[in-house]
């Protein structure tokens, strides 16, 4: 297994009660920081068992998913949703996206 997957999913752990917040502010970006949270960790988890291009191609999406749930973070505390995003949490989003970037990088 590779170690930035746990850290993807205690990623996702702590964007529940954020979730819960946006549920009743915009049900549309709460859907969309779902999926998309969902799709990297599934994407990480599908390319570990991948071969050759199409590993690279599920590390892409992960990356790209990942990207995704920050920027709905983003959106949603430019929306007055939510508070900025924490440095703290955004370490963690650096940190995974980072790791991810290094991943697509040896699988291509």
């Amino acid at each position: 297994m590779l170690r930035i997957y746990p850290v993807v999913l205690q990623l996702i752990e702590q964007l529940r009660r954020i979730l819960g917040v946006l549920d009743h502010k915009d049900r549309d970006l709460s859907r969309q920081l779902r999926r998309c949270s969902a799709s990297c960790a599934l994407n990480l988890s599908e390319g570990q068992y991948s071969r050759g291009k199409n590993r690279a191609a599920k590390y892409h999406i992960a990356l790209g998913s990942a990207r995704e749930m920050l920027s709905c973070l983003e959106v949603a505390a430019a929306l007055g949703y939510i508070s900025p995003v924490s440095p703290e949490l955004r370490c963690e989003f650096d940190r995974v996206i980072g790791s991810l970037v290094r991943l697509v990088e040896r699988a291509g």
